[in-house]
């Protein structure tokens, strides 16, 4: 793998690492807010419907841009709207920000895709896209324990500050594949 694509995997990681430590919290923290079952099913739908919608825009439009630019915008984006939940105090506004989270991860996530399977070689596809899914969902798993203990023992807010930097390293990280 090139060095663009070794950029584009380890910032996946963090970035997984950061976004995977609210994973099953994301209901507790709802109903801490206000949120009842309807409300918290209302805002991840929100969300999974904003994502597949801006997807479709984003990959469309992906192509006539410089998709290292709009995946670090997506990773910068996305680190924001993390430190934005820090001001949630109601149902009403956490579907707003899941929303803005739904277009952060569809600038990031086509783009990321797309230049990943340019970046990587194709001899070892399988190889490298199983490292792609196989680090995530390792990560992703070990943050959620993470996430827990400092919900725990600390707070929601320690969590979100914490997932916001790790995005924001992420974020400088993946900026790298800029550099020409």
């Amino acid at each position: 793998m090139n060095s663009k694509g070794k950029i584009l995997l380890w910032s996946s990681n963090l970035w997984n690492f950061g976004d995977g430590m609210l994973g099953p919290l994301f209901a507790v923290f709802a109903e801490k807010i206000g949120g009842n079952i309807l409300d918290i099913a209302w805002a991840w739908a929100a969300y999974l419907v904003s994502t597949g919608v801006f997807v479709i825009v984003v990959g469309n439009i992906s192509d006539k841009f410089s998709k290292e630019k709009i995946v670090v915008l997506g990773f910068g984006l996305n680190a924001v709207l993390t430190f934005c939940y820090l001001l949630i105090s109601s149902p009403a506004q956490l579907l707003m920000l899941q929303i803005g989270l739904g277009l952060a991860v569809a600038l990031a996530n086509p783009t990321w895709y797309a230049l990943y399977a340019q970046y990587s070689p194709h001899k070892a596809a399988g190889y490298h896209w199983g490292l792609a899914d196989g680090e995530a969902r390792i990560l992703a798993g070990l943050a959620v324990i993470l996430g827990g203990l400092i919900v725990e023992f600390i707070s929601f807010q320690a969590l979100f500050i914490l997932m916001g930097t790790i995005q924001i390293i992420a974020t400088f990280h993946q900026a790298q594949i800029l550099k020409k």
